[in-house]
C-alpha cells in the first residue's frame, strides 16, 4: 500500500486498514527528505528493500504514480497494480487539474491556499513548513471530495508532512516526464493494471488513462459514480470501491488471501 503526496506518510492509512481486513497488508512510509537526494530512483530503491519478492501494489495519487515506477522497473516482483486517484504525465493534464481545482476550491478556498503556499514560502523553519504543507493538502483535500465522510483514520496522529521531499521528488518526477523516460518505461509492466477514478476528482482520470494505455495496453479503467480523490473516504462510493478493489486482487491481480488478517507499517 503506498501512501500520497509525496511526503503525506499516513495518507492512505485507511485505506490500507480497510484491506486489511482481506490480506496481508504492508505500508511502508517513504523516506523523508534528509541527508540523501529523494528522487523517484530512490523512492523505487527503498521499495524493493522492504517489499516481498513478489506481491501486489496499491497505490493512491503519487502512491500510484510510484507504483508504476516500481512495477517498470522490477516487473517479475509485481502480482498485480492497482491505481487509484493517479497524478498527471502531461502538461495538459495538469492544466485541467488547475482549473479543476481551482473551480472546487471557489473564491474563499482559493484565497485560503494562496495565503498558505504564501507562507510556506517565506517560513525558515523546517518543522513549521512540514506543518503549514499539511495544512494546505487538508485545504485541497476537502476540495477534491464529493461527499466525503469524516474519517480520522486517514492520517496517523504523529506523522509530519514532508514539504522538502515532496519538492524534492515531485521536481525529479516532473524531470522523468519532460525526458521521455515517464510513462514511456512503463511499457515494461507486465502484471495488470487496474485504474480506479472519481469523476469528482479534478485530477483528469480520462486523459490520464488515455496517456497509460498507450504504454499499458493491460490497464483496466473503472470510473467510481459519486466519488473524488480518495473513493474508500466517499460515503456513497466506498461499499463499490471496496468490493471492486477485493474482487480484482483475489482475481486478475494474481493475489491471494494470505492467511489471518494483519497490516505491517515501517519507515
Amino acid at each position: 500500500m503506498l501512501h500520497g503526496g509525496p511526503g503525506a506518510p499516513g495518507s492512505a492509512l485507511g485505506l490500507a486498514r480497510c484491506l486489511a481486513a482481506s490480506f496481508r497488508v504492508l505500508e511502508p512510509l517513504q523516506r523523508r527528505s534528509g541527508a540523501v537526494p529523494l528522487t523517484v530512483a530512490r523512492h523505487v530503491a527503498d521499495l524493493a528493500a522492504v517489499m516481498p519478492e513478489r506481491a501486489a501494489i496499491v497505490g493512491w495519487s503519487w502512491g500510484a504514480m510510484l507504483g508504476l515506477s516500481f512495477a517498470a522497473r522490477h516487473p517479475e516482483r509485481v502480482s498485480g497494480l492497482v491505481v487509484v486517484g493517479c497524478g498527471t504525465y502531461d502538461e495538459s493534464s495538469r492544466a485541467e487539474l488547475h482549473l479543476g481545482l481551482a473551480e472546487r476550491l471557489g473564491e474563499t478556498g482559493r484565497a485560503r491556499v494562496e495565503a498558505l503556499k504564501k507562507e510556506l514560502a517565506g517560513e525558515p523553519d523546517a518543522r513549521r513548513r512540514d506543518a503549514l504543507f499539511a495544512k494546505l493538502g487538508a485545504e485541497i483535500g476537502r476540495a477534491e471530495a464529493y461527499d466525503r465522510f469524516p474519517d480520522d483514520s486517514a492520517e496517523e496522529p504523529g506523522l509530519l508532512a514532508d514539504a522538502a521531499g515532496f519538492q524534492e521528488t515531485w521536481d525529479d518526477a516532473l524531470r522523468l516526464q519532460r525526458e521521455g523516460i515517464e510513462p514511456a518505461i512503463f511499457a515494461n509492466i507486465r502484471a495488470g493494471v487496474l485504474m480506479l477514478h472519481g469523476p469528482a476528482d479534478p485530477h483528469p482520470g480520462p486523459e490520464t488513462r488515455d496517456v497509460l494505455r498507450r504504454f499499458v495496453p493491460q490497464l483496466e479503467y473503472v470510473e467510481l459514480p459519486r466519488s473524488g480523490h480518495e473513493p474508500w473516504r466517499e460515503r456513497q462510493a466506498r461499499a463499490r470501491f471496496f468490493e471492486i478493489v477485493r474482487d480484482w486482487l483475489r482475481g486478475t491481480g494474481g493475489c491471494a488471501d494470505t492467511g489471518p488478517p494483519a497490516s505491517g507499517r515501517g519507515r
